[in-house]
């Protein structure tokens, strides 16, 4: 019966250590998270930015009480009946009940900064912020929204690509999206994009470039296909920090690198630059 004691002591610690602290992948440094939350969830200690769910996103960068949600009621189908070690539909629902929302991407018209705006953010917590048909739908009438609107589209991206679950109807965002965006240039409407860690695949090669400022926060891993599939096809040794935000600054790929503290300001500032 000791034994048995012991052993539940030993996870009561455990989870205890959970709840009271978190670990940065980054430099392995164990931080409080009571700590981590005052600094945005940005570790003190080496300034990795932790990925965050996206209403705390939207928190932190709208002007409190202007967000209104906009096709919030809209769910992912599984027109492919889809199955791996689990269905599909299985893995959205749980998806759902963890993230509370319904799929990876929420949108809605705000201000940042006073200057008003649709604002879209991916949720890595939500099936790795996977671009489904949900997103690419959400996202191409929020962009026929702004139109309408005569307002700029600001998106979060944080994604792991196209939803492999469902196929084509996934892959077929990319040029969805990718021609809505094109309507609101011509309509010389500012679109902000802002990669955050990680943003790769499908969306990388969509809409998460196509913006007129394409901002990226420190350290965020933005590519196609990763680095390890990369090193392993050419057989070579990448560069240091190759497909990080600073790599891709350097490299002409993305305008800006922009800490979470200074985000809101800088997307403020830049409405309002582009509005004029």
């Amino acid at each position: 019966m000791g034994w048995f004691k012991k052993k539940d002591h030993r996870k009561a610690e455990e989870k205890l250590r959970e709840e009271l602290w978190s670990r940065c992948k980054a430099c392995n440094e164990i931080i409080y998270k009571k700590e981590l939350e005052r600094n945005l969830d940005v570790c003190p200690k080496c300034g990795y930015h932790f990925p965050i769910p996206a209403r705390k996103r939207l928190s932190l960068t709208v002007d409190e009480g202007t967000f209104e949600e906009m096709d919030s009621d809209i769910s992912p189908k599984d027109p492919l009946q889809f199955k791996d070690k689990r269905r599909y539909i299985d893995r959205v629902r749980e998806a759902q009940e963890t993230t509370g929302l319904r799929d990876a991407f929420i949108y809605g018209w705000g201000k940042i900064e006073d200057q008003p705006a649709l604002i879209g953010v991916f949720d890595f917590f939500f099936l790795g912020g996977s671009l489904g048909s949900v997103a690419g739908e959400k996202i191409t009438r929020m962009v026929e929204r702004a139109r309408e609107m005569r307002c700029g589209v600001v998106i979060f991206c944080a994604s792991g690509g196209a939803r492999m679950q469902e196929g084509i109807l996934s892959l077929m965002q990319m040029a969805k999206t990718s021609a809505a965006l094109s309507l609101l240039r011509k309509e010389r409407l500012p679109y902000i994009s802002v990669l955050t860690d990680p943003t790769t695949g499908g969306v990388t090669a969509s809409f998460g470039m196509l913006g007129d400022v394409i901002i990226a926060e420190p350290g965020a891993l933005i590519g196609f296909a990763g680095p390890r599939v990369i090193k392993e096809t050419i057989k070579e040794e990448l560069p240091p920090g190759f497909q990080r935000a600073e790599y891709l600054l350097e490299h002409g790929m993305i305008d800006m690198v922009v800490e979470r503290r200074r985000m809101k300001e800088v997307l403020g500032k830049l409405l309002d630059l582009l509005y004029h």
